[in-house]
């Protein structure tokens, strides 16, 4: 801190902090604190430096002429306080899927307060802050609360501290581990296996730990040719394929937190048989579609009885027709020939009785 005067006649400079105490007077040390050196005094200057500033440093300074009357001029010292570095608290190594963790993240000492953001990765997410004050300064938590599931496993967790006397954030991070029950699915080296072939299964499992061993077998049984079903950690071989091998193949594994497993209809075709256009297991795994199948059902069956009704009311009409005429003349006749004659006449009388209209 520097004090300057433009005129002085051989009087004292004067600096005393803000409790009054004398610090300097001219190049005099005053105050016994380790902290506080002169760096220049003379007539019209005098110059001090603080080092280690703490927060109980800060407030107004003075710096005084013993002229008469005495002049004064001051200053304000403002002190910051340089937050500590965060600390995450909360985590479970290793955590179990369906837990419900609760992180923490504590800055301290920082003056002004200090701001507390939360990274998944490099994703932003929201934690609750709060703010306690200790003395002249403050300490800083930040929670964020989840609950744990697979896709956690290996995600990092961020807390970042920001403040006005850091040039950069400080930066602590978490790894989160998670153990999770296991889950295996087989996959195949060929979509259409033929007699012959060299054909490969694969038990692929995801869970943590990794489940293992893996074990296999064939329609509930132990593998019957262990001369070409050759085993290789997750991997099932068979060497030369033939008929024999048909049936349902399954792989099985474990871990701390539970079993798993998975199978495989295998179905052999002969080298010269065509090839069908769908994948067994496919077929298999999602069946036919029996509501389509019902609806085109529906459908038909509700056309024919319609056609059946408008085809039976159509025959009804004409059926009715041919008897009406047929019974014209026939009503006064003494016989069955006299009625047929009758019948013809009223034919021709009915050609005659033509109107015209103009």
């Amino acid at each position: 801190m520097t004090c300057r005067v433009d005129y002085n006649d051989n009087t004292s400079l004067q600096w005393s902090n803000p409790a009054q105490q004398t610090l300097f007077f001219g190049d005099k040390k005053a105050l016994r604190d380790h902290r506080i050196e002169l760096v220049r005094a003379s007539s019209q200057e005098l110059i001090i430096r603080i080092s280690d500033v703490i927060l109980s440093d800060e407030g107004q300074y003075t710096c005084s002429l013993f002229t008469m009357p005495v002049k004064t001029t001051k200053a304000f010292l403002t002190v910051l306080g340089v937050p500590g570095r965060p600390d995450i608290t909360g985590f479970t190594k290793p955590a179990m899927e369906g837990d419900v963790l609760t992180l923490t993240c504590t800055a301290p000492g920082s003056k002004p307060a200090a701001n507390i953001r939360w990274f998944r990765n490099d994703k932003e997410v929201q934690g609750t802050k709060e703010v306690n004050a200790t003395g002249k300064s403050f300490a800083v938590t930040s929670s964020l609360q989840f609950q744990v599931d697979r896709r956690e496993d290996g995600v990092a967790y961020t807390c970042s501290v920001e403040h006005v006397s850091l040039p950069n954030p400080y930066m602590t991070t978490e790894v989160l581990e998670v153990h999770y029950a296991p889950h295996l699915e087989i996959t195949h080296s060929l979509i259409i296996p033929q007699e012959g072939q060299y054909f490969k299964l694969e038990c692929v499992s995801i869970g943590n730990p990794i489940p293992e061993p893996v074990l296999w077998s064939k329609d509930g049984g132990e593998l019957p040719d262990i001369e070409r079903m050759i085993v290789e950690g997750r991997e099932l071989t068979i060497t030369t394929l033939n008929k024999t091998d048909n049936g349902t193949y399954r792989c099985e594994a474990s871990n701390h937190l539970g079993t798993s497993s998975a199978e495989y209809i295998l179905f052999v075709y002969a080298k010269d048989f065509p090839w069908p256009t769908t994948d067994p297991n496919a077929f298999a795994q999602h069946g036919p579609d029996h509501a389509l199948i019902g609806g085109v059902v529906a459908v038909v069956v509700f056309i024919t009885l319609c056609l059946i009704i408008v085809l039976g009311r159509y025959l009804a009409r004409h059926k009715g027709t041919y008897l009406t005429h047929e019974a014209k003349g026939a009503e006064d006749a003494p016989d069955a020939d006299t009625a047929i004659i009758n019948a013809e006449g009223n034919h021709v009388h009915a050609e005659e009785k033509k109107e015209y209209f103009i």
